[in-house]
């Protein structure tokens, strides 16, 4: 075969400078079994040699292609995939929703602009924008876009900050940080980075969310009691003893909205709780009802205020909102330029975990609830895109709303297209009912924003299921809730991802592996589990009692577990010999061969926890384990500074430990490995090498599950015999000789010149590989490997690994038969 051009200066380059460009070229070489040899080898099972994977392999991988570019570009507008299926019961249900959430929008909207601090239209606007762009791009058909609480907060909290005299407006501020945060989070998406929003956990969000809802409700307290003299942006304690302060100059306005605060409440609990128990048969009716109770206080409370105030609207009894400009007032090119962003520039991290974690935690979790999911990396185009265009229309950061998306999935929400309905409800308001709004009490809206992020606030029982889970998580949550009621929302989100980033790399890099024993175990029915039982674990049969009738008879346990229920032999299973995984500590978990360890990983295997784990692996390996008699011995001269020589006849004489043998690592957690960890094992093998020296340590390697890690273990030599343990030919007239895991596969000889289809089967699993068999009489029972079954039937041995790489096994049971077999050999 002629060598390229390339390869050969490739070669030639490798030589000038000394690079070995075959580090496992043993691994390469393929070792027959003693079984099969003298037999013709041309089965594709028996002389399977697994290939390395390739670099270029791995860029393949990611190589576009013209399909999977179309599937790219519609993927953007997913709404093309179910709009030609658009019917009308869908759109009875959409109407009912997208209506629903409409008259619950407007008052949250106007309510939410005043945190933002800016005029109530600019919540209409981002209502409007926002429902009727997102459906376009969305991935998700429940979750609602408009303005929201803690976002608006902090836009409040940043455009606050700007400097007196200021050339530019507050709203100018907020639509130029809806811009700029738009177009980072659309950035996102269009890379597919929607994983990274899988980094901030649920621990994170539900603090933040907690501590915003607690600093929400305290600021909004002084205007609905009518309380002034203050600044309610403020640290969040520093607000409420300033609430304690002034708590007696409260004017009329507290009337106007503790008692619509209360209404919301009570009306929540009637039709929520009281009504539904004593009429269940009307839950929708009820459902309903509860959903415009803001609506329905909000348009009393306004009539009450037209009532008082019709004859002095200049001159009010209590604050109310005066005028609203009718239509879209505000729209334009939104201003950016780097004066408007030097004043939110800072915040802008925090804008955009807003943004992120809200949205994709509420969509993800009724996409679970109604049982479908989403795309994250879409759902950030969508949100980013809205944001984009929300400033061309008056428009301010907006996201999802759980509030708002919880009571569109109640309502029978079919499809996205819901939202351009709530569109039209909040345009109609936008334009027809701007004269209402000059009567709306400020004090009310107030009471709507309290009542509306009460149900943000995490409750103490999901704050005792946490601690159950795992209550290190529990002080991450308590540590944002306390930062953000004394600092801000910002400093909370920034605490609660760092902190929670910090516990899960403290988690890697301390992560302890388990040295595991043998335990031999049987499956036995629950009705026999108390019966005693003398007969011996290996082989013993129990009795089956209240088995259905169908499982015996109709063979289907054979087919799950590749045995009958009736197979009640003993198998050996593996657990950490502290038994700290919980299993009963009756139970006696014995070392599985004198001088073998079985080694498990519980966190994967990196630069950041490598020394870690094999630093408990030797700790353990010299605490169990003696030297080999020729390291005691050594010369003092040549015996290290800090290994002083022990007394040799004493030891002899008294330490009974084994000596080490083989170390079988289990890798079924290990899904990548790095230069460092690899390092490491090459480190630990040569300091254990000379531990047991002139012997030398077997390594062998149970459940790898990726090609990479093979490629890698490989050019540090691991996989197969090392030089000095001596090359396959010396092993074998020793007696040794390589163990395999194998399966089968059934295929068929010529009969009457036709030949006959082949069907992998499982013989380790006692199962056929497609889960389908060729007939009854197969069914009835298992042939051993290399036998026929019938006149046309027979199966032949497949090896499930490459036979180029002897140590990498199945399973931890296949790799210490492999070591015992290798040490009884010597």
């Amino acid at each position: 075969m002629s060598v390229s051009v390339s390869s050969r200066v490739g070669h030639a380059l490798a030589s000038v400078l000394r690079i070995d460009l075959n580090p496992g070229q043993r691994a390469k070489e393929t070792p027959i079994p003693r079984a099969i040899e003298g037999q013709d080898g041309s089965g594709p099972g028996t002389t399977y040699i697994e290939q390395e994977p390739t670099v270029m392999e791995w860029f393949q991988k990611f190589e576009p292609s013209m399909p999977g570019f179309v599937s790219y570009l519609l993927g953007l507008v997913p709404f093309v995939s179910w709009i030609g299926r658009y019917n009308l019961k869908w759109l009875y249900g959409d109407l009912v929703a997208g209506i629903t959430v409409g008259c619950v929008v407007i008052p949250q909207g106007m309510a939410y602009a005043k945190l933002a601090l800016l005029p109530v239209e600019f919540g209409l606007y981002s209502s409007f924008v926002g429902v009727m762009i997102y459906w376009f791009f969305a991935t998700s058909k429940d979750i609602t876009i408009g303005p929201v609480a803690v976002m608006s907060t902090l836009v409040g909290n940043i455009v606050s900050k700007a400097p007196e005299n200021f050339a530019y407006t507050k709203e100018d501020i907020a639509s130029s940080l809806a811009l700029i945060a738009g177009s980072i989070v659309t950035a996102m998406g269009l890379l597919r980075l929607g994983f990274v929003v899988e980094y901030i956990p649920l621990t994170a969000i539900a603090a933040f969310m907690t501590g915003s809802a607690i600093s929400i409700a305290t600021g909004q307290v002084p205007s609905m009691l009518g309380i002034s003299g203050f600044n309610t942006r403020e640290a969040t304690y520093k607000v409420f003893i300033n609430i304690l302060k002034h708590l007696g100059s409260a004017k009329i306005d507290a009337a106007m909205g503790l008692t619509a605060l209360f209404l919301l409440y009570l009306i929540r609990w009637i039709t929520g709780t009281f009504l539904p128990k004593r009429y269940p048969n009307h839950k929708k009716t009820w459902f309903f009802l509860s959903t415009l109770r803001t609506v329905f206080t909000i348009l009393l409370y306004t009539l009450i205020s037209w009532i008082v105030n019709r004859g002095r609207p200049k001159n009010p009894v209590f604050a109310i909102l005066k005028t609203v400009p009718s239509g879209f007032k505000h729209m334009g090119v939104p201003k950016a330029n780097s004066e408007i962003f030097n004043v939110f520039v800072g915040d802008l991290p925090a804008t955009v975990i807003v943004l992120l974690i809200e949205h994709i935690a509420i969509s993800k979790s009724f996409g679970r609830i109604n049982n479908y999911q989403i795309n994250p990396s879409q759902e950030l185009i969508a949100i980013g895109i809205t944001n984009i265009f929300g400033p061309f229309f008056g428009g301010y950061p907006a996201t999802g709303s759980f509030s708002r998306t919880a009571i569109k999935s109640k309502a029978g929400v079919r499809t996205p297209f819901a939202g351009v309905i709530t569109g039209v409800v909040v345009l109609m308001a936008i334009y027809l009912l701007t004269t209402v709004f000059y009567f709306i009490p400020n004090s009310s809206l107030s009471a709507v924003i309290i009542h509306a992020v009460g149900d943000l606030i995490t409750p103490p029982n999901t704050v005792y299921k946490f601690w159950c889970i795992s209550p290190a998580e529990v002080v991450i949550f308590f540590a944002g809730v306390i930062v953000t009621v004394f600092t801000n929302i910002e400093n909370g989100i920034y605490v609660t991802v760092a902190l929670s980033a910090g516990v899960m790399l403290f988690r890697i890099a301390k992560a302890r592996g388990h040295l595991l024993g043998k335990v031999e175990v049987r499956s036995v029915t629950g009705d026999n589990l108390y019966i005693a039982d003398d007969r011996s674990d290996r082989g013993s049969d129990v009795a089956l009692n209240n088995v259905p009738a169908e499982l015996i008879k109709g063979n289907a346990a054979r087919r799950t577990l590749g045995r009958s229920l009736e197979d009640h032999s003993a198998r050996n299973v593996y657990l950490p010999l502290d038994q700290a995984d919980g299993s009963n500590p009756s139970l006696k978990v014995v070392s599985p061969y004198p001088g073998i360890f079985i080694y498990r990983f519980s966190e994967g295997f990196l630069y950041a926890n490598a020394s870690h784990y094999t630093e408990n692996l030797v700790h353990h390996i010299h605490s169990t384990t003696r030297p080999n008699i020729s390291t005691i011995t050594t010369d003092v001269g040549d015996r290290a500074w800090n290994d002083p020589p022990p007394k040799a006849s004493a030891i002899a004489a008294t330490d009974t430990r084994p000596i080490l043998r083989a170390i079988i690592l289990d890798f079924a957690s290990v899904n990548n490995v790095d230069i460092t960890s690899v390092q490491n094992l090459i480190d630990v093998r040569t300091q254990l090498d000379r531990y047991v020296a002139p012997d030398t340590v077997e390594w062998h390697f149970a459940s790898i599950g990726s090609r990479w890690t093979k490629r890698a273990l490989t050019a540090a030599g691991f996989g197969f015999p090392s030089d000095r343990e001596g090359d396959y030919n010396s092993k074998r007239k020793a007696g040794w000789a390589p163990v395999f895991s194998v399966a089968s596969i059934e295929e068929t000889v010529v009969v009457d010149g036709s030949p006959v289809e082949k069907k992998c089967f499982d013989e380790e699993g006692g199962r056929p590989l497609n889960g389908s068999r060729s007939s009854e009489e197969d069914e009835e029972g298992i042939g051993r490997i290399g036998t026929p079954t019938s006149a046309s039937k027979r199966r032949v041995p497949v090896v499930v690994g490459g036979i180029n790489r002897p140590f990498f096994h199945v399973d931890i049971d296949g790799a210490l038969r492999s070591a015992i077999a290798s040490i009884e050999s010597r």
